[in-house]
């Protein structure tokens, strides 16, 4: 007596010719529509990729083995897994597609695995940069919609790398808790401004399978130099994005794949002795200033469309 279990159009028997068609075949009855479109394609894709590159038992073995050891260093602070998303660029493509906006709005980019949740909330001016250390920047901006009209009580949540390419919870009584982290609100006219100090590249955790992915492409793990920005504001959609620094060595080679050319910044050196010392800061000092355009939402899709 047949089931619903078994495989449609004759007895289901695998082949080398029909292995993708019997797989799928057999995930026919799940429950769950999108998983079901989701493994199809998984599938379909993964036997496709197989017959492309005909692997070895002994060669499989091997990416097995890099998948296995992927998991094993795996833990509650450390994403090897996503790690090797990043290095791949699928994190990058993912978030393309969950992120379309219209033009002229603020993209985005990967969120990164160093963001803490309860930074410091500061008015505006305040100085991020907790111990000192560093090249001094102004940054300063705007938040507005796609109409280019000011957004008041925007947040802008910041943090980035010091001057010697590390968060401080990688230097934990190293650095300062919260150091070059902060929470700022934009003004009626949309403004906010704050004291840092310029990024430094760094690289990625390289000391296991992923890093040694890279090193056997031929690749280096280093991120560009960047400051993070979370942007939100009530009634527009969230941004989670980079400001990078123009300079850098490694801004055409990100490992994450993570520059787009709109979030390249300027960064201006700036020869104004009173101003740099209302600042607190020696003359010259570095500025940046941004405008952060916001979404409303859905806006993205319909241009999209």
């Amino acid at each position: 007596m047949a089931s619903d279990f078994d495989a449609p159009g004759g007895d289901g028997y695998f082949t080398e010719a029909n292995s993708a068609e019997v797989v799928t075949a057999r995930n026919r009855n799940a429950a769950d529509e999108r998983l079901h479109t989701v493994i199809d394609a998984a599938v379909r894709h993964l036997h496709a990729f197989v017959k492309e590159v005909e692997p070895s038992n002994a060669e499989w073995r091997t990416a097995i083995d890099f998948l296995t050891a992927t998991g094993h260093i795996t833990n509650d602070w450390r994403q090897e897994w996503i790690l090797l998303s990043d290095i791949l660029g699928v994190s990058m493509l993912v978030d393309a597609i969950d992120n379309r906006k219209p033009r002229g709005a603020t993209p985005t980019t990967v969120l990164g695995p160093f963001h803490v949740s309860d930074a410091p909330r500061y008015e505006s001016g305040a100085d991020i940069c907790l111990d000192g250390k560093g090249e001094k920047l102004l940054v300063t901006g705007r938040v507005v919609d796609t109409e280019g009209r000011p957004i008041a009580g925007a947040t802008l949540d910041v943090w980035q790398a010091n001057d010697e390419g590390f968060y401080d919870v990688q230097q934990q009584g190293i650095q300062p808790d919260m150091n070059l982290r902060g929470v700022f609100t934009t003004d009626a006219d949309g403004r906010f401004w704050f004291r840092s100090v310029k990024p430094r590249f760094y690289p990625i955790p390289a000391d296991g399978p992923v890093g040694q992915l890279l090193r056997a492409l031929g690749r280096h793990p280093y991120r560009p130099a960047h400051i993070h920005f979370i942007v939100a504001a009530p009634g527009f959609e969230t941004v989670t994005t980079h400001l990078f620094a123009p300079d850098c060595r490694y801004l055409h080679t990100d490992a994450v794949f993570g520059v787009k050319a709109e979030l390249i910044a300027e960064i201006a050196t700036v020869d104004d002795a009173p101003r740099a010392a209302a600042l607190g800061f020696p003359n010259p000092f570095l500025a940046l200033d941004w405008t952060f355009v916001l979404a409303r939402p859905g806006a993205g899709a319909a241009a999209a469309a």
